[in-house]
């Protein structure tokens, strides 16, 4: 029993600690897109405030990088591109959310060993321990990905990538949320599925 309660102590104290953890995404996909024979594309902004620049121009990098692992070319003539990638995303202004503190330290009444707040799971306040509340900030982060024929203006490819983060950094969000779009590309059209990325390292 002790063993356990140390072990769930410890476990407990990981999940409030800031170190680093996976990058989680729901990435919703549909797809008509038919097997890649070199077609060229080019990638634009949805937003045209945005287009022409160096923080979406990098972003836009990574996308170009993964079609052409995909087997599709850049086009040399955005003009004359076979497929245009309409791309956007954004990050919201976040939302609190506030955690209790389960644990209690050793010989706190007396006793030698940790103690836990049941008072947190049943919603009452319990009046002989002190109500430890801690919180931190929530941000929502979203991209979307769709591609058209340029010869028909028919939309072969819609995606949506969703995550929540505790940073609001889309230098940070933007590649993982790409990562996530492409990782087992186009996919099942019509599924939603959790991509989780592995955290950077160092």
């Amino acid at each position: 029993m002790k063993k356990s309660l140390f072990l769930a102590a410890g476990a407990a104290l990981l999940a409030l600690s800031g170190c680093a953890t996976p990058f989680n995404a729901r990435v919703s996909r549909f797809s008509q897109l038919s097997v890649p024979t070199g077609q060229t594309f080019v990638v634009q902004s949805r937003d045209p405030r945005l287009q022409g620049g160096i923080e979406f121009g990098q972003y836009a990098q990574l996308v170009s990088a993964n079609l052409v692992r995909e087997g599709y070319r850049p086009a040399t003539d955005p003009a004359q591109a076979d497929l245009v990638v309409n791309m956007g995303y954004h990050v919201d202004t976040g939302r609190e959310k506030v955690v209790s503190d389960l644990i209690g330290g050793p010989n706190r009444y007396g006793w030698g060993w940790p103690w836990y707040r049941r008072s947190y799971f049943y919603g009452f306040h319990d009046p002989f321990y002190d109500n430890d509340v801690s919180s931190y900030t929530v941000y929502t982060s979203e991209l979307d990905l769709d591609i058209e024929q340029t010869a028909t203006g028919e939309r072969v490819f819609e995606g949506t990538a969703r995550a929540q983060s505790r940073t609001d950094r889309l230098q940070r969000i933007v590649p993982n949320l790409v990562e996530a779009m492409f990782t087992g590309f186009p996919g099942n059209s019509g599924e939603t599925v959790k991509i989780t990325i592995a955290p950077e390292r160092g």
